[in-house]
């Protein structure tokens, strides 16, 4: 009872002192821990999966209460897509699950949450698409909240694309190869990244232990502020948010200066 109580102190008095500082504009959020999680307490892969689900819908409750705008949620990697076929079936059901509770869900609807998936959308089973694609024209029209669902995603593959894309769209215009040598910069790079036209991350957000990317948003992330948290995700705390962001607060960004 006491522990609980001085809990929701600490996090009254956290939030309080967050909320005068600047928030970040776009967040990115590495869900890691999950089956280490479920391991832990003798469970399935899919029970840590399911309580994951469960703490993003969380997770961007809190987003919305200190009006950060957007979130990139990294769900599953194209390293995930060679897991045992048992446990990346059962992965793919949680996360076509999610994506169709939010589609129902007043409150996704009410903070005009716009849902989209970046990623090699191609290599997912027809039913996942299809679940995103409903998600995707559902919520189209939204402004207030961007909810980007990395899926499939690898940050060197989307970079390989992005050049692809690029190089087939100066062919198509019949450039030739040293004008679109001469021409390449990085923002035309961007221009065909999966999260073209969206703003990059100004904080990322990595949970379970693990000191690293891993690969997600590579390009976009040259200039974000990194927050390595303990917990699994699962077991991650509002506290934990605020100390994320109140760290983010704290820092000076150079941009590379």
């Amino acid at each position: 009872m006491i522990k609980r109580l001085l809990y929701h102190l600490y996090t009254k008095r956290l939030l309080a002192e967050v909320r005068q500082g600047i928030m970040p504009r776009h967040i990115g959020l590495i869900l890691d821990g999950n089956r280490r999680y479920a391991s832990g307490l003798g469970r399935e892969p899919s029970f840590g999966h399911e309580l994951g689900a469960d703490k993003l819908q969380e997770v961007l409750g809190w987003c919305a209460d200190l009006d950060i705008r957007m979130a990139t949620v990294w769900v599953l990697s194209t390293e995930n897509l060679s897991r045992p076929e048992g446990e990346l079936r059962g992965l793919l059901e949680v996360i076509e699950r999610k994506i169709l509770q939010m589609v129902q869900d007043p409150r996704v609807h009410r903070r005009r949450v716009r849902i989209r998936a970046v990623g090699q959308l191609d290599l997912l089973p027809e039913s996942t698409r299809q679940v995103i694609a409903r998600a995707e024209e559902a919520t189209q029209a939204y402004d207030a909240f961007a909810l980007n669902i990395a899926v499939g995603y690898g940050g060197r593959q989307e970079i390989v694309d992005a050049v692809k894309s690029l190089l087939r769209a100066e062919a198509n215009q019949g450039a030739s190869l040293e004008e679109i040598i001469g021409g390449l910069a990085p923002d035309e790079i961007s221009k065909y990244l999966y999260t073209q036209g969206l703003p990059d991350p100004d904080l990322i957000i990595r949970t379970s232990g693990e000191v690293r990317l891993s690969g997600f948003l590579l390009w976009q992330s040259a200039y974000s502020e990194f927050y390595f948290c303990d917990a699994f995700w699962p077991a991650f705390r509002k506290i934990d948010f605020l100390r994320a962001i109140r760290s983010f607060q704290q820092r000076e960004r150079r941009y590379g200066r």
